[in-house]
């Protein structure tokens, strides 16, 4: 498992966002969370949230669902900071503010600005729950939760946790491949604070196969999710799903996809061509950070 950082900090010099350098100076310890911060304030508006392109296909200036799912994400790898502690609450009032009456969020709320956003953000309907993104921005809210009690506590992650495992435990089986990642990563992340997730993550569980491979339904052309997608956490409990062998694998053929620019790419089609170059910084510091994540681990 060989990556090059030399080259992928070349490739994030020349052509990822601000945002993404910082994370990546962060990843591979030559970062300060506080510059991180300063970079994912520029996507923050002023009610808490966070839109502006911050999830590259979604170009619209409001906040979103999916801006608070990848706010979250970066709230996440800063850890405590004061100002981090300070959007992750202000986030959650805004998330409590456009949460539908049975605590579930929208896929995305109504866009003002819908020009370079892909269809399925701009066709979404703003009444109906999605099980998909509330899933996703719940899973990532309760990982901030574990160093900031002001996140653990919200009465909207409270409600929207329980708005989740309402929806899971009357699931006979996943909608899709994308909604069954973000159950059984949701299911994953509050595994050890709440009662019942340890048996859904197991029942639900069996829909991955054994390879850790399934297709995106309708999806780009060879769009998969494979087992590190499922599983990037080399310490929580949703790793007892995969095999160590499957695992080692994947990590082979993950690091395999270091491009020659040093970046690596995405298997799905982007909206547009910013969207496209945005997705692969992205995926660069996605990808570093969980192969060193792995060479820490035993």
């Amino acid at each position: 498992m060989n990556i090059d950082v030399a080259r992928a900090s070349a490739f994030m010099a020349a052509h990822a966002r601000l945002l993404d350098r910082r994370r990546f100076e962060l990843v591979i310890g030559t970062g300060r969370p506080q510059d991180v911060l300063s970079a994912l304030s520029a996507y923050r508006n002023e009610d808490g949230g966070f839109g502006w392109g911050l999830e590259p296909d979604l170009r619209s200036p409001e906040s979103q669902p999916a801006g608070a799912l990848h706010a979250f994400e970066v709230l996440a790898e800063t850890g405590p900071e004061a100002g981090a502690v300070e959007m992750a609450g202000r986030l959650c009032d805004w998330l409590a503010e456009v949460s539908l009456p049975d605590g579930g969020l929208p896929f995305a709320l109504p866009l003002t600005e819908p020009h370079g956003s892909a269809p399925w953000w701009v066709s979404a309907d703003p009444a109906q729950p999605s099980l998909h993104l509330t899933c996703a921005v719940a899973e990532i809210a309760h990982r901030v939760a574990r160093h900031s009690p002001g996140v653990r506590g919200h009465a909207w992650l409270s409600r929207a946790t329980d708005h989740c495992q309402d929806r899971i435990r009357a699931l006979t089986r996943p909608a899709g491949t994308l909604e069954l990642r973000y159950v059984l990563g949701f299911l994953d992340a509050i595994h050890d604070v709440v009662r019942g997730a340890a048996a859904e993550l197991q029942r639900l569980g069996e829909f991955v196969p054994a390879e850790g491979v399934l297709a995106v339904e309708g999806g780009a052309d060879g769009e998969m999710l494979r087992p590190l997608d499922f599983s990037p956490h080399p310490d929580r409990p949703l790793r007892r799903l995969l095999a160590p062998e499957v695992i080692e694998a994947d990590l082979g053929r993950l690091a395999g996809r270091q491009q020659d620019d040093g970046g690596w790419g995405v298997d799905f089609a982007s909206a547009t061509e910013a969207g496209a170059l945005e997705w692969r910084g992205y995926a660069t510091v996605a990808a570093v950070k969980t192969l060193l994540a792995h060479q820490k681990t035993p």
